[in-house]
């Protein structure tokens, strides 16, 4: 089925919707969700969870790309989860690691959402991505939306993980003069 039939499902509150949500986006959540949190039941969990949002949120909302929006909210739920569980630890994981190395052009989010109008920032930070090359964007994306590590990257893109690891350091320096001169000072 396809997606603007699945979205119209979900406007008329056809609850077989779900279930074509399910076959046609559960392995691609779950890929997801394990990236950021390693237990499978905790993976399966906000996969699930998944489902209730996209109930409750459409509508009102009628997304225009229903695998990012599904994407989108797999992945804040599965930060939450992840959030959560680390919450007394520090340190040591590849999200931490992915996350680490923006804090180069953000620093404290919970600054950042005091100082600043949040949809400011996603507006430059996506005119950022749109104004880069398409490989490069590929790479900030799977690096810091998918959280897969450089190695994992260089191998899907059939390059040298030094390359892919001095392009994330370019695009991070860029997107930091880009962020001042949006008037997001870091």
């Amino acid at each position: 089925m396809e997606d603007n039939d699945i979205v119209a499902l979900l406007w008329e509150r056809q609850e077989p919707a779900l279930a074509h949500l399910q076959d046609k986006y559960s392995t691609y959540l779950m890929q997801i969700t394990r990236r950021i949190i390693i237990d499978e039941e905790d993976a399966k969990e906000c996969v699930n969870d998944v489902w209730l949002k996209v109930w409750n949120s459409i509508p009102p909302g009628k997304p225009k790309h229903l695998a990012g929006y599904l994407a989108k909210i797999a992945r804040n739920l599965a930060l939450d989860k992840y959030r959560q569980h680390n919450a007394a630890k520090r340190g040591g994981g590849h999200l931490e690691a992915s996350l680490e190395e923006l804090e180069e052009c953000i620093s404290g989010s919970n600054e950042i959402e005091e100082k600043i109008n949040i949809e400011h920032l996603k507006t430059v930070i996506q005119q950022f991505l749109e104004r880069s090359p398409k490989k490069k964007r590929i790479i900030f994306l799977q690096r810091y939306f998918y959280m897969l590590d450089t190695a994992e990257i260089a191998y899907m893109m059939q390059m040298k993980e030094t390359s892919i690891r001095s392009i994330l350091s370019r695009m991070r320096k860029e997107l930091k003069s880009v962020l001042e001169e949006g008037g997001i000072w870091v």
